[in-house]
């Protein structure tokens, strides 16, 4: 009963005209940066902390929260019409739904991506609801070894859930970490790598890291790929709505999508792509129909969208209960928590109920404007493929410089965005992913913190952090989180590889 009345009084603080408000704002933006290839929520996200930071901390977490939804099933817009993903979780979308879009069955195939989302996001936003109680009271009991265990699993989960490559994942949480002892020690009060400036004595600005690293330098990388001529946008021919057949064979998809993605996304190592990947090789192995696969099966379209969506929920569970982001998006939340001198986990719960309650409860709010907007607006949608890309990537240069000064007035300030903006640049381009980065910069100083606490208590005796059987489960953990996502990316691209072959047979 307990999260029932939690629940309620966060739709109650969910149900405020501000906060309502900063939901419609997210989800409409989640939805646009959903829609454009290549500008994904965690560049959104990034862009809006400068911008809120004298905002309400609760309005503009939901904010952020709904543009991570919208973005979400934004990108099966795109995957479907223009056979390019919005959104990495949305590649699996384009290999039926662009066939569909081509067969003129595009209306279905956004119905299908649309509702299924909508169902999949409320299944497993309650499943945070209940799950997250039970994950923090476990977590209540955490000391300083437990909590540097929970920092290496954080900093282990980064590494190898990010990139193709775990050793470009570290090499970037490397990065990070070095950058978060720069500026003055917590325990001793020493200066440490400000090399005399003193600007760098209170450390590296996190929003601004974030804003270069996200906005600048993938918006560098984007440009730089340069116009590899029109895109073939896909007409949508006749009704969007769904036939009998088609609700037939797409509601038992949603159902095993959702239970699919959400687990998943909840996983320190999971993550929306793979649970897409897997989705789609379970419908293709359930089908009734094996003949339309690769040809434009609707159940391609309706279980992959549900499990991406479920993925987006689960993603929170870890962020919210334990403070680990599990995708780009969850580390720029995290850095947005951080802003307003919050750290998610289970302190969070006790500390500020309200704020953490009426995030999760906004989310089922979001769920039913998303479906409003997604369908009847389908048109506005695919306008927004037509914005000339120069005009959008110099908006986005433009609004990054413009919060960054708002936020900090100041020519050094903005000489370590230009600094931290190439070297975003650099990362992309060499294909070092730069989520890492971020989480080593927020979460290192709170892993040094814990870690020489706890050699403090113990004397300085090491085996103290492997004695207490919580952290060395999650030290396991830590280590089988270097290999499961290896396994489970290579089975899941193995059938959509398979399945891309087999098509362009």
């Amino acid at each position: 009963m307990a999260t029932f009345d939690f629940l309620l009084q966060g739709l109650l603080v969910a149900a405020q005209p501000m906060n309502l408000l900063y939901a419609l704002i997210g989800v409409t933006l989640g939805t646009a940066v959903g829609v454009l290839p290549g500008i994904g929520p965690a560049l959104t996200v990034a862009l809006l902390l400068p911008v809120t930071y004298r905002l309400d901390p609760g309005g503009s977490l939901i904010m952020f929260a709904g543009i991570y939804y919208g973005g979400m099933y934004g990108g099966s817009t795109t995957s479907i019409l223009l056979n390019t993903p919005g959104e990495s979780s949305s590649i699996v979308t384009a290999l039926e739904g662009n066939k569909m879009a081509r067969a003129g069955r595009g209306g279905p195939a956004l119905a299908t991506a649309a509702i299924g989302s909508f169902v999949a996001g409320l299944i497993a936003t309650l499943g945070l609801a209940f799950i997250a109680p039970y994950i923090v009271k476990l977590a209540l009991v955490f000391g300083p070894r437990e909590y540097f265990a929970l920092m290496v699993l954080a900093f282990v989960t980064v590494s190898s859930a990010f990139g193709d490559s775990t050793l470009r994942g570290l090499t970037s949480l490397f990065v990070g970490l070095g950058l978060a002892v720069i500026g003055i020690d917590q325990l001793t009060g020493q200066a440490r790598l400000s090399f005399g400036v003193p600007e760098l004595l209170d450390g590296i600005e996190v929003t601004t890291l974030a804003v270069a690293m996200f906005a600048i330098g993938e918006t560098l990388f984007i440009a730089a790929q340069g116009d590899k001529g029109p895109d073939k946008v896909e007409a949508v021919r006749g009704s969007i709505w769904m036939s009998a057949n088609d609700w037939a064979r797409s509601w038992k998809a949603w159902l095993r999508g959702t239970f699919i993605g959400f687990p998943i996304g909840a996983m320190p190592a999971g993550g929306a792509e793979i649970g897409t990947f897997l989705s789609y090789a379970t419908e293709k192995r359930l089908t009734k129909h094996p003949e339309e696969f690769g040809n434009g099966a609707i159940e391609g379209v309706a279980g992959p969208e549900a499990a991406n969506n479920a993925s987006a929920a689960g993603t929170l569970v870890p962020l919210l209960t334990l403070g680990l982001p599990t995708t780009a998006t969850a580390a720029i939340m995290l850095a947005g928590f951080q802003q307003y001198g919050l750290q998610p986990g289970p302190l969070l719960f006790a500390t500020n109920p309200q704020l953490v309650w009426g995030l999760i409860a906004s989310l089922l709010i979001a769920n039913f404007m998303l479906l409003v907007l997604n369908l009847p607006l389908i048109g506005l949608w695919v306008k927004l493929l037509t914005i000339p890309k120069p005009w959008l990537y110099a908006g986005i240069l433009l609004f990054a410089t413009l919060g960054t000064i708002g936020a900090n007035p100041s020519v050094y300030e903005l000489g370590m965005l230009l600094a931290f903006g190439l070297l975003g640049y650099a990362m992309r381009v060499f294909g070092y992913p730069i989520a890492p980065v971020v989480v080593g910069l927020i979460l290192g100083p709170l892993a040094e913190q814990q870690l020489r606490r706890a050699l403090a208590i113990s004397q300085g005796d090491y085996s103290v952090l492997i004695t207490s059987p919580i952290a060395a489960v999650l030290l396991l953990i830590a280590a089988a989180a270097l290999i499961v996502p290896l396994i489970l990316r290579a089975r899941g691209r193995g059938e959509v590889l398979s399945q891309l072959a087999a098509s362009e047979d």
